[in-house]
């Protein structure tokens, strides 16, 4: 495509040439664009020449159209219909509408969430495509390249204002084992912990996380929990915990699902080692008006919710330190309201 020949086009002459083979009569035609017959007639002059033909021939009831005029009438009203529809305001309707996007979140969020999610999506909106990504690093600079939607994720310590974050809620971490664990039933301290080999739950771009604690020992102390082994999944998370003496810091969702609860116990945190995370949903300023986005950005938002409210955990639901669009503020007020 030639950018430089288009944009010696002027987008107004097609207009006027369109009207001119509707009406075949100038001042029709320029009655029809609000403007004199002189300034049709002038532009008419420069359609032929931008066409290198006559394009019309006058007779006493108006223009005729030459044979290059007429070929152009084949093709004109469909560009200038898509031109229409490229600037109209978008329609969404999720029953109709063809899409794909990409999902960012850790795998014992997407536990949670997906199942639920998926199972209204192919009711209400059967042509969405999801793309769920569990292990991925530099996520808010692939989510500004295009290359993801949404970022579910643990709260860093700084966003740029091109993004959008939406917190969800806080979490206090414990400690799971499993049922029988030397721990179980003890006065353990924060030394006793370190006796045991650790697991680890993938956490994306944990280096820029931010951690919510009264002690500021903790950093030093979370920097003792040298992972044996490091995993994406959950379950088999799970079952290397069933299985060993190993000891994992997650979210106390494994207390509150007994899907995944059983035969592995939690075990809080020493006091002295105690800390918070948040989670947030991020997105990126170059979706903020796209109306599927914002459809998906709601049901994910709306699951959420539902599930804190069902597992007794007061709604947190909140925009974040960039929250500056409407749509959005409205979207959250209905969720948080229930509807």
């Amino acid at each position: 495509m030639d950018i430089r020949q288009l944009g010696r086009i002027d987008l107004n002459l097609l207009v006027a040439l369109q009207a001119l083979l509707e009406e075949r009569n100038v001042s029709k035609a320029a009655e029809r664009l609000f403007i004199t017959q002189s300034a049709m007639s002038k532009t008419l002059g420069r359609l032929r020449t931008l066409f290198d033909d006559p394009l019309f021939t006058r007779t006493s009831s108006g223009v005729v159209p030459t044979p290059r005029a007429e070929d152009l009438q084949l093709q004109l009203a469909a560009v200038l219909a898509d031109v229409q529809g490229l600037v109209a305001p978008s329609e969404f309707d999720p029953a109709t509408y063809q899409g794909n996007f990409t999902l960012v979140m850790p795998d014992y969020l997407g536990l949670l969430l997906l199942p639920a999610l998926m199972e209204q999506l192919q009711e209400e909106a059967p042509g969405i495509q999801l793309q769920v990504i569990s292990r991925a690093e530099h996520q808010l600079d692939r989510l500004a390249s295009g290359e993801y939607d949404f970022c579910l994720q643990i709260e860093q310590r700084y966003y740029a204002p091109e993004f959008e974050v939406i917190t969800l809620g806080e979490a206090t971490p414990v400690l799971v084992a499993r049922e029988g664990h030397p721990l179980q039933g003890t006065d353990y301290s924060w030394e006793d912990i370190l006796k045991y080999p650790q697991l680890q739950l993938y956490i994306p771009d944990l280096e820029e996380a931010e951690f919510f604690y009264e002690n500021p020992d903790i950093i030093e102390r979370l920097s003792e929990l040298e992972p044996t082994l490091e995993i994406a999944h959950v379950f088999t998370a799970l079952q290397v915990i069933r299985r060993t003496d190993f000891i994992m810091a997650s979210p106390p969702m494994f207390e509150q699902e007994e899907r995944l609860a059983g035969g592995v116990i939690p075990l809080p945190l020493p006091a002295e080692g105690q800390f918070d995370l948040r989670y947030v949903m991020v997105t990126h300023q170059r979706t903020q008006r796209s109306l599927p986005h914002l459809y998906l950005l709601r049901k994910i938002l709306a699951f959420i919710s539902g599930y804190r409210k069902q597992m007794g955990v007061p709604s947190l639901l909140e925009l974040g330190k960039n929250a500056e669009l409407e749509i959005v503020k409205e979207i959250v007020k209905e969720i948080v309201a229930g509807n």
